[in-house]
């Protein structure tokens, strides 16, 4: 039977017990973890979010009723106990936080019982995640999760801390809006009243952030849940949470200076990591061409080389083909690494086809001097050395090629050195390298769409410098847009939003919005710019991603209290489900096949 607290109050958690406590009555209530009778004593390791304690049961201490419940105890009962701290009687245990010491027992009570959990609730679980998420108020017992969760709270009480020391208002925007054409797919909510009629859920407080501008608010933030209707991946949920944040009368380096010093804040004050201020910064272009990626990974070499002059013209027809058709070639110099198997090599390739080429170019340069190659009977020697001098090449090195369309070439090599990383061992997690992206294109080509889209959104500044090219050459325009990154991981980003109405137009015109149709979507904040709208900028870092990457976990629902899988459901609350039909008929919906 369960017992009631009876006015019983908790004095401390159990990880918060030490040495200096030795002496005190305590009482203590948590979950029991193990429960070990060696006769006429009990071992109890008791576990709260705070960490594990030693409770000890001997019935000359405890006397027979207690002792008779401490024998029924099992795995997740939830107990209540008093007693007396004491030098842990057997050897420490360097394991825990409490290992020097030991609560004796002189009382207990039974509060909840508990059926054997479908799993064992411990850290580093080898249970498969589809179980653990079904079960995840299980699940989230675990030490490492409840470490997880704290420490994101850690990381959200600095957030707040600094931004309102910093003069940071906090304002919480809508989560029912208007659906808007641009950016990833929207979850729709279908409205009863407005028949017909769906409002979206946020994929963030973009337009509302800017209209506080308008309104005078100077400086917002707010810790903002948004959604988004597209595939996962292990960094990416359908919903999320981003530290969202807007300044008035301020240019790129305002919010660049707020941001690293934030950053720097909350990783002091979460894991007591230093952060060197000011953040180094790297141009997209020079991001591209060295890294293959706009959020590149810098703990390590391996960079990209453009070889294409050096092989222009050589026996070789992929590289020749591939310049002729106006793309490029390049390659990355796996150092020490001329021996690697060939079995491990067509993993390489492989791994590159999966990112749409149709294969890797390889040049091992052994020992000797002399070369292994997938290619080197096509060219000759003389233009293999050019090659080798061109990749910085010495003996024992590995040289992988792509040929493709330069956008193509960047992926898979950006994708490629990332890969070789992990295998070789390159990668250190306690290492932090952050890094500012700037200068990105404005648009993109999108040949789904056959036109030009924002890279970022509609509301970006272009660099002054580049605006009398958004007629005649959109791609050559580069944004006011900033990401920051840490070891290969987009933290956010944001940009110096348009504040004049006639360079929004115009950017606008430049996505083939007629003026009817920019109205139709953005029309408030069009008519809020015609009545004074002052400079600003902002930027998001999405929390879950910032979160993992001080906890040291490559997957994001490690991170998030109830987390979806990859298709969006909820394999604990089974979310989505379907609704009855009134619910429909009152929506005016109706379920076709």
């Amino acid at each position: 039977m369960a017992e009631s607290m009876k006015g019983l109050k908790r004095t401390h958690r159990c990880g918060e017990l030490s040495a200096a406590n030795i002496g005190e009555t305590v009482t203590v209530m948590g979950w029991v973890q193990k429960q070990r009778n060696k006769g006429g004593i009990i071992f109890v390791d008791l576990r709260d979010r705070a960490g594990i304690l030693q409770v000890i049961f001997e019935e000359a201490d405890c006397g027979q009723e207690v002792f008779a419940k401490a024998e029924r105890l099992r795995s997740e009962f939830v107990v209540a106990v008093e007693g007396r701290v004491e030098r842990r009687s057997g050897a420490v245990n360097e394991n825990l936080a409490t290992g020097e010491i030991e609560v004796r027992a002189t009382s207990a009570r039974i509060l909840s019982e508990a059926e054997t959990p479908p799993f064992p609730i411990e850290a580093d679980s080898k249970t498969k995640e589809e179980l653990r998420l079904k079960y995840r108020y299980l699940d989230l017992r675990r030490p490492d999760l409840q470490r997880n969760l704290m420490l994101r709270s850690r990381m959200t009480a600095a957030v707040h801390a600094f931004l309102k020391e910093e003069g940071f208002l906090e304002v919480e925007t809508p989560i029912l809006n208007k659906s808007t054409p641009e950016g990833a797919r929207d979850y729709l909510v279908p409205s009863r009243i407005h028949h017909g009629c769906f409002y979206a859920l946020p994929q963030s407080p973009q337009i509302f952030k800017q209209l506080l501008m308008c309104s005078g608010y100077d400086r917002y933030f707010q810790i903002a849940k948004c959604f988004r209707d597209e595939d996962l991946r292990a960094d990416r949920q359908p919903e999320f949470t981003q530290i969202d944040m807007e300044m008035s009368f301020v240019d790129m380096e305002d919010v660049i200076d707020v941001t690293e010093r934030m950053v720097a804040k909350v990783c002091q004050d979460a894991i007591g990591l230093e952060i060197p201020l000011p953040i180094r910064r790297m141009t997209w272009n020079e991001a591209m061409n060295r890294f293959g990626s706009d959020k590149p990974d810098t703990r390590f070499g391996m960079e990209l080389v453009d070889v294409s002059g050096t092989v222009a013209g050589c026996g070789f027809g992929v590289f020749t083909g591939a310049l002729e058709a106006g793309g490029s070639v390049r390659g990355i110099n796996v150092k020490g690494q001329a021996e690697m198997p060939r079995k491990k090599i067509d993993g390489l390739v492989e791994f590159a086809k999966g990112y749409g080429v149709k294969g890797l170019a390889y040049l091992a340069v052994l020992g000797d001097g002399s070369f292994k190659s997938s290619f080197a009977k096509f060219m000759t020697e003389e233009e293999l050395k050019r090659l080798v001098e061109a990749m910085g090449g010495e003996p024992g090195d590995l040289l992988l090629f792509a040929a493709d369309r330069l956008k193509l070439v960047w992926s898979v090599l950006g994708a490629l050195r990332v890969e070789l990383a992990k295998q070789l061992g390159l990668l250190d997690d306690n290492v932090y390298h952050f890094l500012w992206v700037t200068e990105f294109p404005q648009f993109e080509w999108s040949d789904e769409e056959e036109r030009y889209v924002a890279m970022h959104h509609p509301f970006t500044m272009p660099m002054e410098e580049d605006l009398e090219l958004l007629e005649t050459e959109p791609g050559k325009v580069r944004a006011k847009a900033y990401d920051i990154v840490v070891n290969g991981m987009e933290l956010g980003g944001g940009s110096v939003r348009i504040f004049q109405s006639d360079v929004q137009e115009r950017m606008f015109q430049a996505l083939g919005f007629t003026k009817e149709k920019a109205h139709e979507q953005f029309g408030f904040l069009m008519d809020a710019f015609k009545y004074g709208v002052p400079p600003h900028a902002g930027l998001a870092i999405g929390l879950e991603r910032f979160v993992m990457q001080l906890a040291h976990t490559d997957n994001i629902r490690d991170v998030i209290a109830f987390p979806k899988i990859k298709d969006a459901s909820c394999l604990m609350s089974e979310a989505p489900g379907t609704v009855d039909e009134k619910q429909l008929e009152e929506l005016h919906l109706q379920i076709t096949e």
